[in-house]
C-alpha cells in the first residue's frame, strides 16, 4: 500500500522516512519528492508497505507525530489525476 508523507523538514532523507515507517512494518521503499533543478526536497515523499495493515498502523501511528521538528502528515496516497499539469494560456496569435 502506498503512504503519501507530508509537511517534511528538507532535512529529512530517504533513510530517515524509512526508519520512521519501520516501526510499523516491512517497508518496500522510501521515496522523498525532490525538485528536478535543484534537487532539492519539496517537503513530501511516499512509503510504499506490503500489506493494508502495518500501512494502517503507520498512518495511525505518525500522522501528526514530530519527524525532525515538523509535524508530519500522513494518510493513504491518492491516484494522481489526469492530466496533472497545466495553466497554460493557449497559443493563439495576438495582433
Amino acid at each position: 500500500m502506498k503512504i503519501y508523507a507530508g509537511n517534511l523538514s528538507y532535512e529529512t532523507t530517504e533513510e530517515d522516512l524509512r526508519v520512521a515507517f519501520e516501526a510499523f512494518g516491512k517497508v518496500e521503499s522510501a521515496t522523498i519528492i525532490k525538485d528536478k533543478y535543484s534537487d532539492r526536497s519539496k517537503g513530501f515523499g511516499f512509503v510504499e508497505m506490503p500489506t493494508a495493515a502495518e500501512a494502517q498502523a503507520a498512518i495511525e501511528g505518525l500522522n501528526g507525530k514530530d519527524l525532525k521538528g515538523r509535524t508530519l502528515n500522513v494518510n493513504e496516497a491518492r491516484p494522481r489525476t489526469e492530466g496533472g499539469k497545466g495553466g497554460g494560456r493557449g497559443g493563439g496569435r495576438r495582433f
